[in-house]
């Protein structure tokens, strides 16, 4: 019994270096790498939105308008700003969820020895969306600063200089900037930021630098995960409820395969899009040139509801589930696809 006992647990130690756990994780960082730079535009867009000041004149008003706007200011660069740093931190991320979801998952049942049940699909995913994020934090917040610097919406100089608060705020006539408007929200920008903090080491020693060290590369942390652990769970649960309706045996096409995972992710993220707003928001709270200042998730949260209601939890919204159904439809066909490849089950 001792000698069955003590090879059971080898045969679960050795599972951790198994092919099939090393196909988990190289299949979760191509999807996660595919999912975010199909929707790249879109993801700068819910940013801008969600952090911009929140005044009657907000510059990115509407998806459409908002996204020609960006083409016309910064060209397919400013699409894809922020993408790499966002790969950079997706690829790790979507790895190591997709990884501990599956393994999770065997444990919860047992190798196999119970059935997977709904609950259970959603304590995995919760689990796994918080040893994610955790893993990899502070490349997400960095990513959210980059995207945002070089955005043309309002910023306000340090206290240092009364005069230079609203040459930085150059007015606007309508939801386009003019070519010399841009140039000068970008100058304002720059006076603040220098070259060497618009890339990732640098905007990461000057996080660390300025707001607290170390630490101050994990604000709006707790926020984070208590969004994301529900987010996640419900990303998986209804992924797998849906394919077993939507893809039943003989009718697993691609376009069902899709539909799936963009119902999944859309059911998801309205349901947790508030913490996501909460998260952004403290993630920029030390950027002075935002005029944001929170003593915690709970301080933001009641601003937010003062100041703007509960509209202002749900800022970005409708660029968000544009972003979401296409990125988590590519996610998770791209993750099957690529197990599948690898010979993983």
């Amino acid at each position: 019994m001792a000698d069955q006992e003590k090879e059971k647990e080898t045969k679960q130690a050795v599972s951790w270096l198994s092919p099939q756990l090393s196909s988990y994780f190289i299949a979760g960082g191509v999807a996660g790498a595919a999912s975010r730079t199909v929707v790249s535009p879109l993801e700068r867009l819910k940013i801008i939105q969600q952090v911009q000041p929140p005044s009657s004149d907000r510059q990115y008003k509407g998806v459409w308008s908002s996204l020609v706007r960006m083409w016309r200011e910064e060209g397919f660069k400013g699409y894809m700003r922020g993408n790499g740093i966002n790969c950079m931190r997706i690829i790790p991320y979507s790895a190591v969820q997709f990884t501990t979801y599956e393994q999770l998952k065997k444990w919860f049942t047992g190798y196999g020895a119970r059935q997977l049940d709904t609950p259970t699909r959603l304590c995995a995913g919760a689990l796994a969306g918080v040893t994610s994020v955790c893993t990899t934090y502070p490349l997400d917040l960095v990513r959210s600063r980059l995207s945002i610097v070089t955005a043309s919406i309002p910023m306000q100089a340090a206290p240092t200089s009364s005069s230079s608060a609203s040459a930085m705020q150059p007015p606007l006539a309508s939801g386009y900037h003019t070519a010399s408007a841009s140039a000068a929200a970008r100058t304002a920008a720059s006076s603040i930021f220098s070259p060497q903090d618009l890339t990732v080491w640098g905007m990461t020693l000057r996080v660390m630098r300025e707001e607290g060290g170390f630490w101050a590369l994990y604000r709006g942390l707790i926020p984070t995960a208590m969004g994301v652990a529900p987010y996640v769970g419900i990303n998986f649960a209804a992924y797998e409820v849906l394919r077993g309706i939507i893809t039943p045996p003989g009718k697993s096409g691609v376009h069902r395969k899709l539909l799936c995972g963009a119902l999944a992710g859309s059911i998801s993220q309205t349901l947790t899009y508030p913490f996501d707003v909460l998260r952004r928001k403290m993630q920029v709270t030390g950027m002075g040139a935002l005029g944001y200042k929170y003593n915690g998730a709970m301080d933001a949260l009641q601003i937010i509801l003062r100041t703007e209601g509960i509209r202002g939890l749900y800022r970005g919204l409708w660029p968000n589930l544009l972003k979401v159904a296409p990125s988590i439809a590519t996610s998770f066909f791209t993750y099957e696809l690529v197990k599948e490849m690898l010979g993983a089950s």
